[in-house]
């Protein structure tokens, strides 16, 4: 099942530390034991959660629901009851309970099971939890610190209004531009989105609904782009089984900003027919988007046809590992990063 959250990550994260069977530690004399594991890196807690490391270090910091062990470097490892607990503290947080309400329920409960201790506020019959000071849960978005233009995304996403969401993207595109708009506006909100999904299990049709609403907001935008001198296109797509399109979209529209038209072919682009579109348009860029590594195939970027002039080819997405791509394949850190380097491809 393909995680909501990474919707709106134009990125290339590092992918998560695989769990350590153990766990070495310092002693009092300087000595090294091995604790018996599993112990789980930050990177792998918070890929586990869906949600960023500085929260994991805010919620130890503030609240104390950190890990139960440092190693002698300051690096924080966890056990499955410290997991267990960050759940809860997910889980409480996401449906309306105050983050310090939220760690004294998940620290007092039983880790192995996280459930909720007696004395916190029982479920409702649609198993929300009311209480505290964020009041009854499940009907708003999480956006700690967010400014009133995603809040009030957020609530149009909720509402599942779908025509006030197209105008909240809209008037920021105009107002502020792709790149502002993509990293200030809806990377929150549809990270807020794909946590309260993960959290809860509820929200699907929110994420679906918002999502397909940025996407008509993003290609509407920059009417004016043209295709680039010479007939040879620019051409956007998915890797081979990926589904994450949106960044695609992003992406069409930050170029469209520049005047510089892009062709987006969708999401899970079978190989042959990616073969296919060099081999009848002979773009001047291909430009691939692998959000997982399952998805991130390096030697199907070997199969593509050779093509004279050479096309220009350019992954995105946190599924590809930068340091094992072909010597003709480069590798966009970001959305800005991604429209520089199509634009010096071009010769712009």
């Amino acid at each position: 099942m393909l995680h909501p959250i990474i919707l709106g990550q134009f990125r290339l994260a590092p992918f998560p530390d695989p769990v350590h069977p153990s766990f070495v530690t310092g002693t009092e004399d300087g000595d090294t034991v091995t604790v018996p594991g599993p112990w789980l890196t930050v990177a792998t807690v918070a890929h586990r959660l869906g949600i960023a490391p500085s929260t994991l270090r805010t919620w130890d910091r503030r609240y104390g629901v950190g890990p139960s062990q440092h190693s002698a470097g300051s690096h924080r490892r966890y056990t499955t009851g410290d997991l267990a607990r960050l759940e809860v503290m997910r889980r409480l947080t996401l449906e309306g309970v105050a983050p310090r309400e939220a760690a004294r329920f998940a620290l007092a409960g039983p880790a192995a099971t996280g459930a909720l201790p007696l004395s916190a506020p029982a479920p409702d019959r649609t198993g929300r939890v009311r209480g505290g000071r964020g009041g009854p849960g499940g009907r708003v978005l999480p956006l700690p610190g967010a400014d009133a233009a995603a809040r009030g995304l957020g609530r149009a996403a909720m509402a599942l209004d779908s025509a006030a969401m197209i105008r909240a993207v809209t008037g920021q595109l105009v107002a502020h531009g792709v790149l502002h708009t993509w990293e200030h506006l809806l990377t929150p909100v549809l990270v807020a989105a794909g946590e309260r999904w993960a959290a809860t299990g509820e929200g699907v049709e929110v994420e679906h609904l918002l999502a397909d609403c940025i996407a008509v907001a993003l290609r509407q935008h920059g009417p004016t782009a043209r295709e680039p001198a010479g007939g040879r296109p620019v051409l956007l797509a998915c890797a081979p089984g990926d589904q994450h399109v949106l960044p695609l979209h992003a992406l069409a529209a930050g170029l469209a900003e520049r005047g510089t038209a892009a062709r987006v072919l969708g999401a899970a682009m079978p190989i042959e027919a990616l073969q296919a579109a060099v081999r009848r348009t002979g773009p001047a860029v291909l430009f691939l988007w692998s959000q997982l590594r399952a998805t991130a195939d390096v030697t199907a970027l070997t199969t593509l046809p050779i093509t004279r002039p050479p096309t220009a080819l350019l992954v995105g997405g946190p599924g590809w590992d930068v340091g094992h791509l072909p010597e003709r394949v480069g590798a966009a850190g970001d959305l800005a990063e991604a429209i520089d380097l199509i634009g010096q491809a071009l010769g712009a």
